[in-house]
């Protein structure tokens, strides 16, 4: 019953609670007890909340009662540690912050918490969410379930490591460049950015640049992603960005015309994934779905990577300088320091970086005048070892900020963009999809991930620990 329990989705672990067929506490203490088995191994976990069973036993109780229950009532969650959670450490992966303990809860976490869900821990994550692998000084290095050589990515490593391993049915993680979907991809599960600004980042640090920032929810099922975000989305009168009340549940009223890519304009992308991306593109025409290949010419002019990287060096700089004020050189880890080195962006280069932007947000929305989703890849490789900088990949070496190719664009323009695996390198290490749509059409990447999840060659596949 055990392992029923931990690869259950967390849609299903509020039915079995609701329905009385196990209890929140047995919930509870399943994944306590996965934590316990399996992290010394992945050191996704870095911090257990105190107060997750008793919070089961009043679930428990409300469940006897017959009172009034949330759409994820007893249903444990898991959070990055970079989002504050009241009465919990939240430390963002720095000795700097050591010992931090909020006296509020994120925006996100509260509304997790309001739909019933329980705070069970929280998860590793880079020195100041700002890497692609998830290592600091703090909790040290988090290791891949599929094999434990390799990364789950970063930011969000900790929280995609935890659910892949079955320690969390459900989390929530946040995105600068890559940092949700990124991590999905290395370790087979499903995340989701939204539209920038659907969830406010209230009570997340850092915030600059906040009009990149997201945060999101992470999962094993489309489903689960679907029910959190309605948990999550809508303003709370605190985030400036988070203002849109458009509906997310409403429906297209005529068939799909859905593109696919993976370049040019994202990078070299490895033989593999491009197969994994044709495939689900397949998929949805063998199911009677419009489908073509496309190309975004505004990608080709503007290469989103070179972008992003003049913007927000700008912008985040100054918000490591102010927090690593007066401390010594050896509370800073490797891209804290890289960060604080780097050179200042030019005004002239700033201000042709944003023109960029507006010229690839200009790209999207000519596309989408035609189009209602686009499938591409997440990263252009499946998970590599730790600690690598630079890779080769179909014959061209790159740097390894080119992991961000095909997901900083949507950070940019701040479009939404789902990750689900739909395939399996010769290796057997996960190869996921992204799911791309309009600003405000959450619904539509959402329906189109449902119908690849329908028809996924991979459903089901758990790391062997």
């Amino acid at each position: 019953m055990a392992s029923d329990i931990l690869y259950s989705d967390a849609t299903r672990l509020a039915e079995l609670i609701r329905t009385r067929e196990v209890s929140a506490v047995e919930v509870i203490q399943a994944h306590l007890d996965r934590i316990e088995a399996v992290n010394p191994k992945i050191n996704a976990i870095v911090t257990i909340a105190d107060g997750a069973l008793e919070a089961a036993k009043r679930a428990d109780a409300a469940v006897l009662a017959g009172d009034a229950l949330g759409p994820l009532h007893g249903v444990p969650f898991t959070v990055k540690d970079s989002i504050d959670t009241v009465a919990v450490a939240t430390q963002r992966g720095s000795p700097i912050f050591k010992g931090r303990v909020p006296d509020t809860d994120a925006t996100s976490v509260a509304r997790m918490k309001k739909a019933g869900g329980i705070l069970l821990a929280k998860t590793n994550l880079p020195e100041f969410s700002y890497w692609i692998e998830s290592d600091n000084l703090l909790s040290g290095r988090t290791n891949n379930p599929w094999d434990v050589t390799r990364t789950p990515g970063g930011s969000s490593g900790g929280e995609s490591a935890a659910i892949a391993a079955g320690m969390s049915p459900l989390g929530l993680g946040t995105d600068l460049a890559i940092s949700i979907r990124g991590p999905a991809a290395q370790t087979g599960i499903t995340s989701m950015k939204a539209t920038h600004g659907r969830i406010p980042m209230t009570g997340i640090w850092p915030r600059a640049p906040r009009r990149f920032w997201h945060v999101g929810p992470m999962a094993r099922s489309v489903r689960d992603i679907a029910l959190a975000f309605s948990t999550l989305a809508g303003p709370d009168g605190q985030d400036g960005f988070a203002t849109s009340t458009v509906p997310f549940d409403a429906g297209l009223g005529r068939p799909l015309r859905v593109g696919w890519m993976v370049g040019p304009g994202f990078g070299p992308v490895d033989p593999e994934v491009t197969v994994t991306v044709e495939a689900a593109a397949t998929a949805l025409r063998d199911i009677g779905v419009f489908v073509e290949q496309v190309s975004i010419p505004a990608l080709e002019r503007d290469f989103a990577l070179d972008v992003f990287n003049r913007l927000h060096v700008m912008e985040m700089k100054p918000a490591f300088a102010e927090a690593t004020a007066g401390r010594d050189a050896d509370e800073l880890y490797t891209m804290a320091k890289t960060m604080l080195a780097l050179p200042d962006t030019s005004m002239k280069d700033y201000i042709d970086a944003e023109q960029a932007a507006e010229r690839l947000r200009d790209g999207y929305a000519d596309y989408f005048s035609r189009y209602d989703a686009l499938i591409t890849h997440v990263l252009p490789i499946p998970a590599h070892t730790h600690g690598v900088t630079e890779f080769t990949i179909d014959g061209k070496t790159v740097d390894a900020t080119y992991l961000q190719g095909a997901t900083v664009p949507l950070n940019i323009t701040g479009l939404p963009g789902l990750a689900m695996r739909f395939g399996t390198s010769t290796g057997g290490l996960p190869i996921n999809v992204q799911i791309v749509g309009s600003w405000q059409a959450e619904s539509t990447i959402l329906h189109v991930a449902s119908l690849l999840e329908g028809v996924s060659p991979v459903r089901n596949l758990h790391p062997d620990l």
